[in-house]
């Protein structure tokens, strides 16, 4: 019989055990998105760029066609990595521009953590590729979005027959975490999921402000 541990999952995240990729959070990819709102989108993608932020995630931020039809990066992501070089691309398979693969070995992490627009194109694409080539792929699937549900779905399904893990954008927040007796990470934790958060937020604000009440204690 197996004997209990008191250890996390090795299936777990931890904050630097893998590499976010934010993939083509930009204005014109999200004006045909459907299968999420724009608002739960720019918020779930400002929540999973934040956390990266505050739990010093190796991120990779890739954009398509910027400049001649995508257009700007969300603000909410981009506030997240002041400075940071958004690496802006022809192909649909961003997993095809060389440039990515140089930093995925630069940064030489085996767990890959994808989100973006849209997810049966920009997001099946290298999440299918990297499994292919040995890595181990999640997909944060509420900060991704697609022209429909359907499509969105159906990506989603394709990716997870595949082996690639789905989560949520709390969630992955949550995840990095684990341990409200962190206390190293406990106010940052707290602070973007009091921002990002939606109503669990407000209730952590809720609690704090109206009786010093917190998390763990």
């Amino acid at each position: 019989m197996p004997q209990a541990k008191p250890v996390p999952g090795q299936l777990l995240l931890s904050p630097h055990d893998h590499t976010l990729i934010l993939v083509d959070f930009q204005s014109q990819m999200a004006f045909a998105t459907q299968s999420i709102s724009i608002v739960e989108l720019r918020n779930n993608a400002g929540l999973v760029a934040n956390a990266a932020k505050e739990f010093g995630v190796s991120t990779i931020v890739t954009s398509v066609a910027e400049k001649s039809f995508s257009g700007p990066f969300f603000d909410e992501v981009l506030d997240a990595f002041p400075g940071a070089e958004v690496i802006d691309r022809s192909s649909m398979n961003t997993w095809e521009d060389p440039r990515i693969a140089a930093q995925v070995n630069a940064i030489g992490k085996a767990r890959l953590v994808f989100a973006g627009l849209w997810t049966s194109v920009c997001i099946v694409g290298p999440a299918l590729s990297a499994l292919d080539q040995g890595f181990e792929v999640y997909v944060i699937t509420d900060a991704c979005g697609d022209v429909s549900r359907e499509s969105h779905e159906r990506a989603v399904e394709r990716m997870v027959q595949a082996g690639v893990r789905p989560m949520t954008s709390l969630q992955y927040l949550l995840e990095l975490q684990r341990d409200w007796a962190r206390s190293e990470t406990y106010g940052r934790t707290v602070g973007v999921a009091t921002r990002f958060g939606g109503g669990y937020g407000i209730g952590l604000n809720y609690a704090r402000r109206m009786f010093g009440g917190h998390e763990g204690h």
